[in-house]
């Protein structure tokens, strides 16, 4: 086992570990040797910013990431080990604290900003649990690339459909949506409805939050949002079979048998998590997507009916488990009954192509049994 250091970004300190070569693999503000970029990744130990990271790395990028523990942090580059030289760690433990990002962004070597982190759970017993967080992180990190880091030329905001969509109009059959729309949510409403309200508010409130900021302040970088819908597809950040993201979680109560009926569908649209990397990836290295929002949205529909009969095709082994519903029928509302959408911005900007839903399935499938499978040897090794 390597030797352990105590080493400070700033002054969050983070236990480090030392590899032969004698060089920092988390905490230290390095002088990193081969730069395309360098990059502050936060809520980096997330489902999606977990693929966030690997794209960014992949590109070449320099990635200082942001976790809410020292553990995630490791674990975060266990599973990037071969990217050690690109990657550091920094510990916030509460976004919405004041100058949560200060120290992390005062030595101004960052030359963009990727926001990922705010809270995503609808079993809401106090509305500020997700509407605090939400909006004083976004605002807490603005404020500190204005005040701290002119050396940043862009940040780029992970929001959500949940921004845009307009519940009151349910189906709204013959609305396209776009970039223009956004959900009138208020804030009574917000402290006063269920989960899935408060989610969308605290979504709609960071983003609004955001946008008012840049016409206010006039910082001297450009704001990129993303908006994606429901996100699913392959795990790899660190989870158990407990503990599985809520996307995920869709997929394994199909395979684990609680999904003893094909429940209704609701909204068709989704994303898969890789294009939705790939997304954040180019909103960075493409000047003309500066100052827009994307609706990071497939081409295609989905329904609880696609997932079981998929599968139930590729997945024989748990055929027992997987319900079979009325195969081949898909999403039962027919365009005509149901909102439309339009992600044309994000393939002319972006440059986009999205995956289908059967790929994004399988692989999201496989990624769940691998897990099991591997917690399945852990348990029989002990």
């Amino acid at each position: 086992m390597p030797p352990r250091a105590k080493v400070e970004l700033g002054s969050l300190p983070l236990t480090a570990c030392f590899p032969e070569s004698g060089t920092f693999i988390l905490g230290e503000i390095k002088d990193i040797r081969k730069a395309m970029g360098r990059v502050l990744l936060t809520g980096a130990s997330g489902f999606i910013a977990a693929h966030c990271l690997q794209a960014y790395l992949e590109a070449g990028h320099n990635v200082r990431i942001t976790v809410r523990s020292e553990e995630k942090g490791k674990q975060v580059y266990e599973r990037n080990e071969k990217y050690s030289d690109q990657l550091e760690a920094a510990l916030v433990e509460d976004i919405a604290a004041e100058g949560a990002y200060d120290e992390i962004l005062a030595d101004n070597t960052m030359d963009a900003v990727v926001h990922t982190a705010s809270p995503f759970f609808t079993n809401v017993t106090d509305p500020q649990e997700l509407l605090k967080p939400a909006v004083q992180g976004t605002l807490n990190l603005l404020n500190a690339v204005h005040k701290l880091a002119p050396n940043v030329k862009r940040v780029i905001i992970t929001s959500s459909f949940a921004a845009m969509i307009n519940p009151k109009q349910g189906n709204w059959p013959g609305h396209v949506y776009n970039e223009e729309d956004w959900n009138p949510v208020t804030e009574e409403e917000a402290l006063t409805g269920d989960g899935i309200t408060v989610y969308r508010a605290s979504k709609t409130f960071a983003e609004r939050a955001a946008w008012k900021f840049m016409e206010e302040k006039k910082p001297s970088f450009d704001l990129v949002v993303l908006n994606p819908p429901m996100v699913y597809g392959p795990i790899i950040n660190f989870q158990t079979i407990r503990s599985l993201n809520s996307s995920s979680q869709r997929f394994w109560k199909f395979l684990n048998g609680e999904m003893k009926e094909i429940e209704p569908s609701s909204s068709p649209l989704w994303v898969d998590v890789r294009d939705l990397a790939m997304a954040h990836l180019r909103a960075y290295e493409r000047p003309e997507a500066g100052g827009k929002r994307f609706f990071i949205v497939s081409d295609e529909w989905y329904s609880n009916q696609d997932i079981a009969d998929i599968f139930r095709k590729n997945y024989p082994m748990f055929l027992d488990k997987i319900p079979e519903g009325s195969p081949g029928k898909g999403f039962d509302a027919k365009p005509e009954t149901i909102y439309a959408h339009d992600n044309s911005r994000s393939k002319n900007i972006l440059g986009m192509t999205y995956r289908s839903f059967e790929t994004c399935a399988v692989d999201a499938g496989r990624s769940i049994i691998e897990l099991l499978g591997a917690e399945i040897i852990g348990g029989m090794m002990e």
